[in-house]
């Protein structure tokens, strides 16, 4: 798995590199192909969930712009400067599966969003640092919530994280926040569980709607987002990170 998570960490490092004012998402979108082929993987997002050709999701990435929550579909958009880009890459190497996502400020982007994308980006880091064999997931959803929602941000709940092996979606679901399902249903987090963390959040409001075409989710008072994710081990101790690179 770690295997796979460099693989994403390649191709994410790469999008933020070419995100750049005037490329258009559909140029991202090719280039990750071209990275996920060269390293003989295979992207877990194109034609998903059937995997049969011209079904399903029609991108390599997700890339979401802006007020796009997630599962964003690459097309002749052109990035522009102050834009904020979700960028969601997963693959399958040699049967193991690796999953994350990051979001790129492009150029010059105001304060408000800047500080939407660091506090999303520290709500997976809360995740990480309190993930410890024995606690319940319920224990890092709370720390998650409290943090961003503390700070005034929409914690997005129709979307979750999810285990993560074989295939990019196993059980257990992995929410950002607390409720009675999750209390119902807790995660024993035990050595050897890897879960795909995955906070989103909102400018404005936690309300999402989906677009036309099925796939597309926007924030409902259309303000901006931000999606971060990495796929994450439970180990004595603590947590490792697959999808860092290392």
């Amino acid at each position: 798995m770690r295997r796979a998570g460099r693989v994403v960490h390649s191709v994410l490092q790469r999008c933020r590199e070419i995100c750049q004012p005037g490329v258009t998402t559909k140029e991202i979108d090719e280039e990750a192909q071209r990275i996920i082929d060269d390293a003989g993987a295979r992207g877990l997002f194109k034609n998903y969930p059937t995997y049969k050709p011209g079904e399903g999701f029609p991108g390599t990435l997700c890339i979401s712009v802006n007020e796009v929550v997630v599962h964003g579909i690459a097309s002749d958009r052109v990035i522009e400067d102050g834009d904020i880009v979700g960028i969601d890459c997963g693959v399958q190497l040699d049967g193991w599966c690796g999953d994350s996502a990051t979001t790129i400020m492009v150029g010059n982007v105001t304060p408000e969003v800047r500080k939407l994308c660091e506090t999303t980006q520290h709500v997976l880091q809360i995740a990480i640092e309190n993930i410890k064999p024995g606690r319940r997931w319920s224990q890092v959803a709370r720390l998650m919530q409290q943090y961003a929602e503390n700070l005034g941000y929409g914690v997005v709940q129709d979307f979750v994280g999810h285990g993560i092996g074989q295939k990019m979606h196993e059980d257990p679901k992995v929410p950002n926040f607390v409720n009675r399902e999750l209390l119902r249903n807790d995660i024993l987090l035990q050595e050897g569980v890897v879960l795909a963390i995955e906070p989103m959040c909102n400018m404005g409001t936690k309300a999402v709607k989906t677009l036309a075409d099925q796939w597309t989710v926007v924030t409902l008072d259309g303000k901006p987002a931000a999606h971060y994710e990495h796929t994450v081990a439970v180990v004595p101790g603590g947590a490792e990170v697959l999808t860092d690179g290392n």
